[in-house]
């Protein structure tokens, strides 16, 4: 468990960086808004490691997250905005009120949904889905759009109803690409059958992005299979075929 003397280390290391007469060049040049993508990529990090079941990685990648939060109070404590302490104080405070049936004697557990939607009110937020950040991927959004008005009862019975929808759509785009494939509306159709398709997903109780990190793992791996096949004949990507591919993408398949 990490200590608060542990704690009070890493803010230190971390205000060191920054200082202006003797820090880190490229810390000090930093901002909230250039740090946003070395965020998410250690996001993205600790969830291959854990997809890989990396968990000896795992412990220095949960470091490197963490890092990004002390490095954003570092920057708001500069600011004047709020520290450390505050951003800690504030998640002690969140999780006890969402759940008072654990953290308050005698209180009855009450629907997350209306917690959810009290918060919102709170902050001007006025509509469901006010609060689901514009930046989030796609896959993700589309995920976390469907779960918030699935809450409130708008959603297929079942997976059935996710499933032709599906299928539905696949007809769209059909009769979209062959009325104009470079048009507007074939590409929103295209949008609405990946929309679709992250139903199916939600419905199973999967998670899309998940998902799709996991098809393109395999698809990379197999693929690496494929050159391998093609240099074992003397071949390179460049010189093979269509058929000469496909013919080693099967064997790699079937190898697996």
């Amino acid at each position: 468990m990490m200590s608060h003397s542990d704690i009070t280390e890493l803010q230190a290391i971390m205000a060191k960086l920054r200082c202006p007469e003797s820090g880190c060049d490229w810390d000090l040049a930093q901002s909230f808004k250039t740090i946003v993508p070395h965020t998410l990529e250690e996001a993205y990090e600790v969830a291959d490691t854990i997809e890989r079941g990396a968990y000896d990685e795992l412990k220095a990648e949960l470091g490197d997250l963490l890092f990004q939060v002390i490095f954003y109070s570092q920057l708001a404590n500069e600011q004047q905005l709020f520290d450390f302490n505050a951003v800690v104080a504030g998640l002690n405070t969140k999780l006890k009120q969402r759940h008072p049936h654990i953290f308050v004697d005698g209180q009855a557990q009450d629907n997350w949904e209306t917690r959810k939607h009290q918060e919102r009110q709170a902050k001007g937020q006025h509509h469901l889905l006010d609060d689901i950040p514009a930046k989030l991927p796609a896959l993700s959004a589309a995920n976390k759009i469907q779960k918030r008005v699935a809450a409130v009862g708008f959603d297929w019975p079942s997976v059935d109803g996710a499933l032709d929808k599906v299928a539905e759509e696949v007809e769209e785009v059909r009769e979209a690409i062959e009325h104009d494939p470079n048009s507007e509306h074939c590409a929103e159709e295209i949008g609405d059958l990946l929309f679709a398709t992250v139903n199916v997903a939600r419905h199973l109780g999967r998670d899309p992005e998940q998902l799709l990190r996991q098809a393109n793992r395999k698809f990379s791996r197999r693929f690496n299979g494929v050159e391998e096949q093609l240099a074992a004949q003397g071949l390179n990507l460049q010189d093979a075929d269509l058929e000469q591919m496909e013919a080693a993408w099967q064997a790699v398949k079937e190898r697996e």
